[in-house]
């Protein structure tokens, strides 16, 4: 498809029409704003767009995808930059940025609210919990709704309310011809089903509509932490403790060195901690009662697991993942914790060596499940847990050995391994994408590809490809 490089064949005149009919603006390198707007959340992605188109609306993504399209163009998509392999943003070429898109409509009495592509978690939770009301979404703040939602979304209240892409009723796409289309339940239910843990293969979702679910404004939440040492006994406890917890009961074991946070007393900064994190979506003081033996479980070194405002309490993880630090990520679901997968967690869990790198293991069920697994591209709603394995450094310096021990730890688990969360996988070759989606829906996949895109246009992502 065209030029491999994406570099733009035309004079500049090409891109100066571009530029004329957006209302938002044009980054081409030379200009003094270029090095900010191409930057993106992971620090090791370091690529050189041709342009930037920073778009204010549908009608400036709809004109830049044409734009592309003629010139054949490699085009990536950025919403809030979060992707882990750094897929929004591409050397020459052109990127559809949507981070000045940021209107949120929260309609408190039908309870649903319109969101836009460039918003990110945080500014949805604002908007939204200002009627106690939430879209399941995320637990960092700065993660763009659009590139979160697109691959299936999880977080802090999915066991009761499920997954992001569960409160979905429309989205508007600007499909690879450049059009703006409506999917949903009743209209192109096709591309409707697709967008749904499909991610950016069919083209670019400018607006979402969700459904909005009561939660807050206060809720019982935070990480509870033991010394390392502790893992095997304290990752057992939680693997019995959760079998019959109810919906409202949403936990993430967490295994990292203590970071250098006001909440941290001294003496345990940099040491190896186990902790499991925990939000109950529900009262306060049913809350209280419920996660009491998270609590009271051995001797903690450090409970943070207290009333607190849900946006406070969506922000916890923000610190341990600032923007600029390098990242890489290693993910599988599994069925159980078994005690296998349990030492092998302890053992790595023990061999962390940089500050930022970890062990995110979500807990899924509840309301997960209960979705049909054919209702959505999503894949995996059976799984039991999901490992989000965090090779991270603050610079490049160490970075080779934090990503060695992330493919290692996986490696450990690969007997264990069923699916995996799309939004979890790096650069990882056309099989690792089938096995997020099973045989079956990869092929159903396809078909949409070449229906929507058929030129893959749209490329830049895990991607479906057409042929």
């Amino acid at each position: 498809m065209g030029d491999p490089t994406g570099v733009i064949p035309a004079s500049g005149t090409s891109a100066g029409h571009l530029e004329s009919s957006l209302v938002g603006e044009l980054i081409r390198p030379s200009d003094p704003d270029y090095d900010r707007h191409r930057r993106v959340w992971n620090g090791s992605i370091d690529r050189r767009p041709s342009l930037i188109a920073r778009c204010a609306g549908t009608a400036d993504v709809a004109a830049t995808v044409r734009f592309a399209r003629e010139h054949e163009l490699l085009t990536a998509v950025r919403s809030g930059g979060h992707s882990f392999p750094g897929l929004s943003v591409c050397d020459g070429g052109i990127v559809v940025d949507l981070s000045m898109m940021k209107g949120v409509r929260v309609d408190p009495e039908r309870r649903t609210v319109r969101v836009q592509a460039g918003v990110l978690i945080g500014e949805l939770d604002r908007e939204t919990q200002a009627f106690g009301l939430a879209v399941p979404a995320g637990i960092v703040t700065h993660t763009g709704v659009a590139g979160l939602t697109l691959g299936g979304g999880i977080g802090w209240i999915m066991r009761k309310y499920g997954l992001t892409i569960d409160q979905l009723l429309s989205v508007d796409v600007v499909t690879a011809d450049g059009e703006s289309v409506t999917a949903s339940e009743d209209t192109n239910a096709d591309l409707f089903w697709g967008v749904r843990g499909g991610g950016g293969n069919f083209g670019v979702v400018t607006e979402f509509e969700f459904r909005l679910s009561p939660i807050g404004p206060h809720v019982m939440a935070g990480p509870v932490f033991w010394p390392i040492e502790q893992a095997t006994k304290v990752l057992r406890f939680y693997r019995d403790w959760i079998m019959d917890c109810p919906d409202e009961v949403m936990t993430i074991a967490v295994l990292r060195r203590a970071p250098d946070l006001p909440a941290v007393p001294p003496e345990w900064v940099g040491r190896h901690l186990v902790g499991i994190a925990a939000c109950y979506a529900g009262p306060v003081e049913e809350g209280a009662a419920v996660l009491a033996p998270l609590k009271s479980f051995g001797s903690p070194v450090l409970d943070l697991c207290v009333p607190k405002p849900y946006t406070a309490h969506q922000a916890t993880f923000d610190p341990s993942f600032r923007h600029g630090c390098w990242y890489y990520v290693r993910s599988c679901d599994v069925d159980q914790l078994n005690d296998d997968v349990i030492d092998i967690t302890a053992e790595f869990g023990r061999r962390i060596v940089s500050p930022v790198t970890s062990l995110a293991l979500w807990q899924l069920g509840g309301a997960v499940a209960r979705v049909g697994d054919d209702e959505t591209a999503f894949n995996g709603r059976a799984a039991g847990h999901t490992f989000n394995i965090n090779g991270n450094s603050e610079t490049t310096d160490g970075f080779d050995a934090e990503r060695e021990w992330a493919r290692s730890f996986w490696k450990a688990l690969e007997p264990y391994h069923t699916s995996v969360y799309v939004n979890f996988l790096m650069d990882e070759g056309e099989a690792r994408i089938e096995q997020a989606y099973g045989p079956d829906k990869y092929r159903r996949l396809k078909e949409l590809k070449r229906t929507y895109d058929p030129t893959n246009l749209f490329r830049l992502n895990q991607n479906i490809r057409p042929g």
